[in-house]
């Protein structure tokens, strides 16, 4: 780690993205700061925070990178049913503070979303870089949900939770048919994980990630604000 740049808090800059290590899983630079100037710079090009709080910030672009086109969304058939059956009713940016706080104490395993990411990111929804997407049950409580950061025409996924069977499926579902009606391009998943395996996502080269993202970052979607409800129609992305 000794051989990694050490960036200044008063100097916005980072490495190309092509120059992170491929082990661990793309580790490109430490330090540095979150303020939003940095954190807006680091997504835009392909570069994203994860550490803890016994480490330095920590600055990846791991190759493969783990992406979900929005109409590669799988639903299986017990999802299907849920989707039907209307169990929850989705919101975004009703609960943001919620939702990532939830998305951090809810994981046994612990988390990297330490205080100063929680206040970072709760800076960026202020400022409308940021949102987060909400599933409700039927007592109106809060049961799942997922943030992260849309700029251009790409979304990049954060973190989620559930607390219910399907909750954080259903958001996912619902958040990939939004984008996918916006234009977005992908949803980045960052690192894969066997549960997005099965929901559709896939990985792809570090060069090519970059390369959509040097088409799309700067084109606006097609709607310029995030919908305050959804509900599930019966088809996937690209059925009609």
């Amino acid at each position: 780690m000794s051989a990694l740049p050490w960036l200044d808090p008063d100097y916005l800059w980072f490495p190309p993205a092509e120059e992170a290590l491929r082990e661990p899983d793309g580790l490109l630079a430490l330090g540095g700061d979150l303020s939003p100037e940095r954190l807006l710079h680091a997504y835009r090009s392909g570069i994203f925070p994860w550490f803890s709080d016994d480490q330095p910030i920590l600055w990846w672009s791991p190759d493969p990178r783990c992406i979900l086109f929005p109409d590669d969304i799988h639903i299986s058939r017990s999802l299907r049913r849920t989707l039907n059956q209307g169990r929850f009713r989705i919101t975004t940016d009703q609960s943001f503070r919620r939702v990532i706080h939830l998305c951090g104490s809810t994981r046994p395993e612990g988390t990297w979303i330490t205080d100063d990411m929680e206040q970072a990111y709760k800076e960026l929804h202020r400022r409308g870089h940021a949102h987060s997407i909400e599933a409700w049950n039927h007592r109106d409580e809060l049961v799942g949900g997922l943030y992260g950061l849309a700029i251009g025409r790409c979304f990049f996924g954060e973190s989620m939770f559930s607390l219910e069977a399907n909750a954080s499926k259903t958001v996912l579902v619902h958040l990939c048919g939004e984008l996918w009606r916006s234009g977005y391009r992908l949803m980045d998943c960052q690192v894969e994980s066997p549960h997005l395996l099965r929901m559709g996502a896939r990985t792809i080269p570090r060069r090519v990630f970059l390369s959509i993202l040097e088409e799309n970052i700067d084109q606006p979607p097609r709607q310029d604000r995030w919908r305050l409800e959804w509900a599930w129609h019966g088809s996937r992305p690209g059925e009609g």
